[in-house]
């Protein structure tokens, strides 16, 4: 299914920036010409916080995995263009299964671990899918009883599949399935007329209250790969740490593409703590870590070896980055939503250097590469700050929505930049920050809407949700209450009360301010900016 116009198509084909092999094509290369690298490794820990014992695969032995499990989605009458979710951690069996759908020529919308049942089932409602993939666990929630539970609220859905080793019942085991099939299982590709402009992935932003489905081709992907393997100088058979699950623009864009461009080895990590990482890291001698930009200047210090290259990875939830020196090669990742990223080295002045406006084709500097990514911002109005506008070989141009069977744009303005609604900030050379702290990264959307959610708690007369800066995250979310007479509010059952109402998790507060009443702006509104600072001025009063 390609969803790109024509015209956009040829356009990128003739500069370069998109090519005729898709995403499993590229791994499918790299097992015919090495076969005997080692091309996925699970996390060590893998048991500790989802179902199954640590693998590795060889290239060879991945691609053979990859065509028996595609050509189990065809025997089970999973047929090109049909929509499979995916909610599962990052392990072998996730990135096997992602590539084998794609070979399949099946659309593949991977979910973010934290949405709950009901998230889970308005998206893939929406999007019309006929299958789901799901690990049996991550840490202690139970995903695959969650997955069964959806299937029987969702009719279109055919097949849900399990990943792990405690699977319940009513899911498909893919594993022993696979094992109990063997050599029987044989794919064969169908031919495919420019196999990599059709629609490779659904992934999901975040638009007020609304989880908004954004489509991805296979050349999307890849294009916002070769950003990141250019301006991070990844060398071929490189070994990459990514700790990012692969469900978004960060983990794929900047994990998966990376290395099937490179066709190096990806060790996948679950994250539980930055020593784990490093240790990590170290263990493996990476030539490439992954890790969120406000633990750059941490991991810096812990890594072992100077030749490993860190990729800081910043959301609009962190518009103020620290300054420091690194020893190694560093390179910060400016992630606006699922809409476009950008990479740019970390230069002498060790200051993280304004994302300019104009063309991005890597590595910066560059102006004979294909635009991968071009980068404008509204005009001011009325006191209102600029927004972001991206367009080019990365950006996503379309919507999914199946409700008349059509797709729509998504928010374009008529010189065919997306506009992204993210606010931003100019500086000298372009733009020094994205948005407002945690606005589009907690997916908070309207905070009035989360104050009604933890107002319904018993004994509450009112609340308000606010957002606070943290060092490591880059920011929390914050409940504040205020008890009705009488009432003593207690901080765990107000815990329990959320996660037994299924409130979506990233809308469950951090922590708990218990307060006499809400502080106020002139016209009546929560003055949420007061309730940040009292975070810092009253902690013993935050539970």
């Amino acid at each position: 299914m390609k969803v790109t116009p024509e015209s956009l198509r040829n356009e990128y084909h003739e500069s370069g920036a998109w090519s005729d092999v898709p995403l499993d094509e590229l791994f499918r290369i790299t097992a015919a010409e090495h076969p005997d690298r080692l091309a996925i490794v699970d996390a060590p820990d893998r048991a500790s916080w989802t179902g199954g014992t640590p693998r590795k695969l060889t290239y060879a032995e991945a691609d053979r995995e990859i065509d028996r499990l595609a050509a189990f989605f065809g025997v089970v009458g999973l047929t090109s263009d049909h929509v499979v979710g995916v909610q599962a951690p990052n392990t072998v069996d996730t990135v096997v299964a992602i590539l084998a759908a794609l070979r399949a020529n099946l659309i593949v919308s991977p979910l973010p671990l934290h949405w709950r049942q009901k998230n889970v089932l308005e998206a893939l409602n929406s999007i019309g899918a006929k299958g789901f993939i799901a690990a049996d666990r991550v840490e202690t929630r139970d995903v695959g009883a969650a997955a069964r539970d959806v299937a029987a609220d969702l009719f279109s859905l055919r097949f849900v599949f399990g990943l792990g080793k405690d699977i319940p019942d009513g899911l498909i085991e893919l594993g022993p399935m696979l094992a109990e099939m063997g050599d029987d299982l044989s794919f064969t590709p169908g031919a495919r007329p420019e196999p990599a402009d059709h629609t490779a992935t659904i992934c999901w932003s975040r638009s007020g209250e609304e989880n908004v489905p954004v489509t991805r081709c296979h050349n999307h992907w890849t294009a916002a790969g070769q950003l990141v393997v250019h301006e991070a100088h990844i060398k071929p058979a490189s070994t990459m740490l990514v700790p990012y699950t692969l469900s978004g623009l960060t983990g794929l864009g900047a994990g998966l593409g990376p290395w099937l461009l490179t066709g190096g080895t990806l060790h996948l990590h679950h994250p539980t703590s930055l020593e784990n990482l490093a240790a990590h890291a170290n263990a493996i001698s990476a030539d490439l870590v992954m890790t969120p930009g406000p633990l750059a200047q941490t991991l810096d210090r812990k890594l072992k070896a100077d030749n490993t290259t860190i990729l800081a990875a910043w959301n609009i939830s962190a518009p103020h980055p620290a300054t420091f020196a690194p020893k190694r090669r560093l390179v910060d990742l400016h992630i606006a939503d699922e809409f476009a990223l950008t990479a740019k080295a970390r230069g002498p002045s060790a200051k993280i250097r304004a994302t300019a406006l104009g063309k991005h084709s890597g590595p910066n500097g560059c102006e004979s590469g294909p635009a991968l990514l071009e980068i404008d911002v509204t005009e001011e109005i009325d006191n209102q700050p600029p927004r972001l506008l991206v367009r080019g070989a990365m950006v996503p141009d379309v919507g999914w929505h199946t409700m008349n069977g059509e797709h729509r744009r998504v928010r374009h303005e008529g010189n065919g930049y997306l506009n992204t609604a993210i606010k931003v900030v100019r500086s000298d050379g372009g733009i020094s920050g994205f948005g407002i702290p945690g606005q589009y990264a907690l997916g908070t959307g309207n905070l009035e809407t989360i104050d009604v959610i933890y107002a319904s708690f018993p004994g509450v007369k009112e609340a308000a949700a606010f957002i606070v800066e943290d060092p490591v995250v880059g920011a929390r979310m914050y409940a504040a209450l205020v008890p009705s007479p009488g009432n003593v509010p207690d901080a765990g059952a107000f815990f329990s009360y959320l996660d037994a109402e299924g409130v979506d998790l990233a809308k469950i507060p951090h922590r708990v301010l218990i307060l006499q009443s809400l502080p106020r702006n002139a016209d009546g509104t929560i003055c949420r900016e007061r309730l940040t600072m009292r975070t810092q001025r009253l902690p013993a009063a935050v539970a």
